[in-house]
């Protein structure tokens, strides 16, 4: 067993009751899982240029001013 586990053991045993609820509502919060983010984003190729190009040309386009005002 870890030492961090064991130190958690000892601090457990060392809570006053008033404090058990909010640290084992703690506890609980970090056994549940992670949720994962859906891949791609729904902002993923949300638009249309209508340019097939794009990829191959960026550095004219940035040289033109591509997506300035």
């Amino acid at each position: 067993m870890s030492a961090e586990r064991d130190e958690l053991k000892r601090l457990v045993e060392e809570l006053p009751d008033d404090r058990v609820p909010a640290v084992l509502a703690e506890a609980r919060r970090q056994q549940e899982p992670t949720p994962t983010a859906a891949w791609p984003p729904a902002w993923f190729a949300s638009f249309s240029s209508g340019r097939t190009d794009l990829g191959r040309n960026h550095e004219d386009l940035l040289a033109d001013g591509f997506g300035c005002s």
